[in-house]
């Protein structure tokens, strides 16, 4: 008689090519919550209860409640993104035995396009543009109304110069921006030196930066930092584009300081909560774009967060090490 397989628990449907693969896994027994709709906390939790290993998403919230009603036979969670403020990290290395798995470098190249696209939207006010065409066209074509703005001789700050951070700067620069500046726990000078980077105080970037573009984690340093203090220090003119995470950014502030134009526009792919309410006065903000979190919304990028979430758990479960592993 075989033994009885372990159970590999997937929290939503996947791409179409790494949801075949995983459909087509013989050394795990594959549960799966296919709903439209995300899973249930009750779904969840019954479900790390019998779980070997746990494939989750950004939504998924792995807090104390769910680590503590795993099962003893939880080896490992292997979430598809490469943030995981998600996941009580802290938590989990109390409990111990359950390794973290996550999907860094692959999602680079999307989330960077994702971040030009955003802000080259606010600066050619597309929001509007497009508002304009669904209302009939606005009259026609005018030299003197929705005029945006070029990046050409301007200043591009970036808060956080990781990999992304770096990705994006290095697709700004073809558009004409003249000096980059970084704010960070640190400098990175074998990141800044290809891009003459500058690292600067978070207070200068504000201060200093034509268009600002959040490359960071969300942690407790950077919860909250963009808030009424710091859009104060902007210039007038600025332009705030975030696909980190959307908690970076205080959002009564930002609607405070968008109303009173204390910057320019600002572009999100991330908020709190997503979605946003459709009648939220930032969605309906004609200086504020928002788009759904697609920032790694690619065939190529999710299939291979995806795949590799997969390589992260069937590792955990046979007890080998993580081809990305969280060091707890």
């Amino acid at each position: 008689m075989s033994s009885k397989l372990p159970v590999l628990f997937v929290t939503s449907k996947l791409p179409a090519l790494a949801q075949q693969r995983l459909e087509a896994l013989t050394d795990v027994e594959v549960r799966q919550h296919t709903g439209a709709h995300a899973i249930s906390r009750t779904q969840l939790l019954e479900a790390v209860s019998v779980a070997d290993g746990l494939v989750c998403i950004l939504s998924d919230k792995i807090d104390t409640e769910v680590i503590q009603a795993a099962g003893p036979q939880l080896r490992v969670i292997s979430t598809v993104s490469v943030g995981y403020d998600h996941v009580d990290v802290g938590a989990l290395s109390r409990r111990g035995g359950i390794s973290l798995g996550y999907t860094p470098n692959v999602l680079t190249d999307a989330t960077a396009d994702t971040t030009v696209l955003l802000a080259l939207m606010a600066a050619r006010r597309v929001k509007q543009a497009l508002q304009t065409v669904a209302d009939g066209g606005g009259g026609g074509f005018s030299l003197s109304t929705g005029l945006g703005s070029q990046f050409t001789g301007k200043t591009l700050g970036i808060v956080g110069l990781g990999r992304i951070g770096c990705a994006t700067a290095a697709r700004l620069l073809p558009f004409g921006i003249t000096r980059i500046v970084y704010s960070g726990s640190q400098p990175r000078n074998d990141r800044a030196q290809p891009l003459n980077a500058h690292y600067v105080s978070f207070e200068e970037l504000l201060k200093e930066s034509d268009l600002v573009c959040i490359c960071c984690p969300l942690n407790e340093r950077t919860a909250g930092i963009f808030n009424r203090q710091a859009f104060a220090a902007m210039k007038s003119t600025a332009i705030l584009v975030n696909t980190a995470r959307g908690a970076i950014i205080n959002q009564d502030d930002l609607l405070e300081a968008l109303d009173n134009g204390l910057i320019a526009h600002a572009a999100l792919d991330v908020t709190v909560p997503e979605p946003l309410p459709g009648d939220h006065p930032l969605v309906r903000h004609p200086n504020c774009t928002i788009l759904p979190h697609i920032g790694s919304a690619t065939e190529e990028t999710r299939n291979a967060m995806s795949n590799l979430a997969i390589d992260n758990a069937l590792a955990g479960i046979k007890g080998q090490e993580l081809v990305a592993k969280v060091d707890l």
